[in-house]
This record gives C-alpha cells, sequence and structure tokens, in this order.
C-alpha cells in the first residue's frame, strides 16, 4: 500500500513529514515522484488529474486536502473508490476564527467606519445589542455548528439552515427549501459555509437578498460558485446589502479588473478563511486509512449523490 501526496512542493513535505511521524512505515510518495502506479492504493490532494482511475488503477481512497470536496465530483471514479474529506479541530477552528471576525466587524459596523475614515469623517453610528442581533448560518455540518456555537457565547439571536433538520442548543434551526425564506427574513448578518452542489450554486441570489432585511450584511467563506456576483452589485447599488465580506470568489485569484477590488461595499480575503495544517490532520489520514483497511467507515466520508 503506497500514498501519494499531490500538492505543492512545500506543503508535500510538510505533509510527508506529519505523515511519517504518525506512520513510520508507510510508504508515503510525492507526485509526481509516483514510482509504479499499480502501487499507489491512496492519494492525498486538492485537485486531482482527470484520469485519476486509469493512471492509478488499484486506487482505493481519495483524501481532499480540505473540507470541500466539489472539485472531485465530476470526476468517473469507480464505486469502489471512497471519497473523504478532511475534518480536523485546526481547521475547523480556524474558520471558527475568522466566521467570528467577519460577523463582529460586520456587527459593530467596522466597514462603515473604515469608510468614515478614509473620509476622514467623525462619525459615530447607532449601536445594536448582541441579543437584538440576527445571525443566520447557512450549512449545519462541522463548520456551520462550531461557528454557531461561539457565536451563541457572544448573545447573537443565532439561527441555522441547512438540508436536512438539526437540532443544537440555542440556535433556531431551519431545514428543507421551504423554510429557507423564513430563515432570510430574520438574518441580518448572513453567513454561508455550504457545501457547493448543484442545489446550492448560485444561491446567494437577488431573490435571497430580497427575502432579507434592507441593510443586511453577507459573509461568504463557503464556495465562489455560491454568490451570483452581479446580484451582489445590484443588492449593494441599492442598499439592499449593506456590506460583503467574501473569502471565496468564482475565479481564484480574482482578477485584476473585477470590480469587488475597489469596491467600498466588498471586503476581500484571498481563500484564507481556513486552511488544513499537516501537522494536525496527519492523525486523521492515517486513523483513515486504518478504518478502510478493517472495513469501517472512515471519518469524513462524502456521500458522492449528495456532493458532500
Amino acid at each position: 500500500m503506497a500514498l501519494l501526496v499531490r500538492t505543492s512542493s512545500d506543503r508535500a513535505a510538510a505533509w510527508r513529514t506529519a505523515l511519517h511521524r504518525a506512520a513510520p512505515d508507510l510508504d508515503i510518495r510525492l507526485w509526481p515522484e509516483c514510482g509504479d502506479p499499480a502501487e499507489i492504493t491512496a492519494l492525498l490532494t486538492w485537485k486531482a488529474p482527470p484520469d485519476l482511475a486509469q493512471r492509478f488503477p488499484n486506487l482505493r481512497v481519495v483524501f481532499s486536502e480540505g473540507a470541500g470536496v466539489d472539485q472531485f465530483l465530476s470526476l468517473d471514479l469507480p464505486d469502489p473508490v471512497s471519497l473523504v474529506r478532511i475534518v480536523d479541530p485546526a481547521l475547523t477552528g480556524m474558520m471558527v476564527e475568522y466566521g467570528t471576525w467577519a460577523t463582529l466587524a460586520l456587527h459593530r459596523q467596522i466597514p462603515a467606519y473604515r469608510r468614515a475614515q478614509a473620509a476622514h469623517e467623525w462619525a459615530r453610528l447607532p449601536h445594536t445589542l448582541a441579543r437584538d442581533r440576527r445571525i443566520g448560518v447557512l450549512g449545519l455540518g462541522v463548520l456551520g455548528r462550531a461557528l454557531l456555537e461561539r457565536l451563541h457565547q457572544f448573545g447573537f439571536d443565532c439561527a441555522g439552515w441547512s438540508r436536512g433538520a438539526h437540532a443544537l442548543d440555542g440556535v433556531t434551526c431551519f431545514a428543507g427549501a421551504e423554510a429557507l425564506q423564513p430563515f432570510l427574513a430574520r438574518t441580518d448578518i448572513l453567513v454561508c459555509l455550504l457545501p457547493l452542489t448543484d442545489e446550492t450554486r448560485g444561491i446567494l441570489c437577488t431573490a435571497h437578498f430580497n427575502a432579507m432585511p434592507r441593510g443586511a450584511g453577507l459573509v461568504n467563506c463557503g464556495r465562489g460558485g455560491h454568490l451570483v456576483e452581479p446580484d451582489l452589485l445590484d443588492a449593494l447599488a441599492s442598499g439592499q446589502l449593506s456590506h460583503a465580506i467574501l473569502d471565496v470568489t468564482a475565479r481564484e485569484p480574482l482578477p485584476a479588473d473585477h470590480p469587488f477590488w475597489d469596491h467600498p461595499g466588498v471586503t476581500l480575503t484571498p481563500h484564507v478563511a481556513s486552511d488544513t495544517t499537516p501537522a494536525s490532520a496527519a492523525a486523521q489520514v492515517i486513523e483513515n486509512l486504518h478504518r478502510l483497511q478493517r472495513g469501517e467507515t472512515p471519518t469524513g466520508l462524502v456521500d458522492r449523490r449528495r456532493g458532500y
């Protein structure tokens, strides 16, 4: 059994060190030095070559280097090949940090104060207490639940929406397509943490922005494909949305002539909300290899029909 790591050279070296520390006897290979392709049974990568199954005929598992897996769903993987995403406390912690920062920035009107500073205006804005600010998180997976738990501690009025039913202490949970409009109607700050699927692509659009209270804020740290970018520009121009904090965009890197760069209603970060740390995540990869060898279900197994 050999595990092939296909990522950037610096990250590949970090993965090899962490994986070797967790499993000294594991055969670890770094792309493009694959050796005999027939010996590769596991692949760890963020983006896989399109001829994956043909290139590695004995492949049994593909580990996504991050929490997202939409980039793998178009691959024609045979049914026996498991697709597994990273579920790592360090990755979750970073996303909670980012989501908390972005939510607090919108809650305390930091973008408006930044604009006032640029205009040399000493402008005091009215305060809203946390208990009167309604936060809504799209997606109640590991990341969404962890963020809501943290935001609840600040005293925010928290709600979450997902396709299936959930129950979280201190959080109003909405489920299913019919509950999306009521969820949006009570959301002053919307945070998107959904997986990208056919059902969620373009979910951040005019119809859903208009369902929110006027002047609401948006945080997208899911995928760029969730957002209909012209609709966001229209919502900002009309005042339906007051500000958007975007960690992901449809094209990355964002083109130099894109209107988001200089838009006063947009704060950009370059897809850095969360990142997998090999030193922390290697243990999960090794444990999942052992689970697969024992015929058990790995942690983070993706249902390819659902897309997450």
